[in-house]
């Protein structure tokens, strides 16, 4: 077979729109002006007509994708992943800011990465990204590079900051608040109103529910370590699993519930419960 001779050169696909827009405007141009048989040379010389062979030489020309994850199955997140691993790697020296002074920021889901770039993502890799994504976040924002900056706002959440704010449960009409907790397979839900200290469990008093004392003080704990056992009501469902788990549940309930009215013993109740 005769072998093809002359040099085969790829075009990228950069090339080949920059080709085609500048034909489209100097036919643009041409066409808005009206050049007379008699115009002289200098006006001729002013005016510069496309090649006829825009490849002269070039037997063969294609565009070339910019990124060779083109033709992948997440091109988009593979360039990305692909640029974490790099910047993770070229500024590992970078000082890293105190816990402290962390950013905080919140990054997008799998999910939202996926309907986001319409990919299907695996949650594997896209764990490993993060990885480094929160890595590359920790660095000082005095050093950190923009091309970092960059590449982490690809992953970071749009979140309204004046719809950001943590929803408050309400009291109901007759000034209650209600709490649920689970412990192992048991479940306990408290409804909590200021009153003397009166407690009934299944619309049972304490004692004939939890015949352990242990077991009655683990359940008012929350009460009795915020010094408010005479300072609430509590009526209770309580219901699964052991008189234990019924117990630490019905703490949690309570504790929920504490907090819904007074929020500033949030402290307090981690630090007890």
């Amino acid at each position: 077979m005769p072998q093809r001779s002359g040099a085969i050169r790829c075009i990228t696909s950069q090339e080949l729109a920059a080709y085609r827009e500048n034909a489209s405007r100097q036919a643009t141009v041409l066409s808005n002006m009206k050049i007379s048989p008699g115009a002289d040379e200098k006006n001729d010389t002013n005016i510069t007509l496309p090649p006829e062979e825009p490849f002269r030489g070039v037997e063969n020309a294609r565009p070339v994708p910019v990124s060779a994850s083109y033709f992948s199955r997440e091109p988009f997140f593979n360039d990305s992943f692909v640029t974490l691993s790099t910047l993770t790697k070229r500024y590992a020296h970078l000082p890293l800011a105190a816990p402290d002074q962390a950013s905080g920021q919140q990054w997008k889901s799998l999910e939202e990465y996926r309907q986001m770039h319409g990919e299907p993502v695996k949650a594997l890799p896209y764990s490993q990204a993060l990885v480094m994504v929160k890595r590359l976040s920790q660095i000082h924002y005095v050093s950190m590079p923009k091309e970092v900056k960059s590449a982490l706002h690809e992953f970071t959440r749009n979140i309204d900051p004046h719809k950001n704010f943590k929803k408050v449960k309400p009291l109901d009409k007759f000034g209650r608040a209600i709490g649920v907790g689970r412990r192992k397979t048991s479940t306990a839900r408290a409804w909590v109103v200021e009153g003397t200290g009166e407690v009934l469990i299944n619309g049972k008093p304490l004692n004939e529910v939890f015949g352990r004392i242990h077991d009655r003080e683990s359940a008012l704990w929350a009460l009795r370590s915020t010094q408010r056992t005479d300072k609430y009501n509590v009526w209770a469902l309580v219901e699964g699993g052991g008189v234990t788990g019924q117990a630490e549940a019905l703490t949690l309930a309570i504790a929920k519930a504490m907090l819904i009215h007074e929020p500033d013993l949030k402290p307090a109740l981690r630090k007890s419960l």
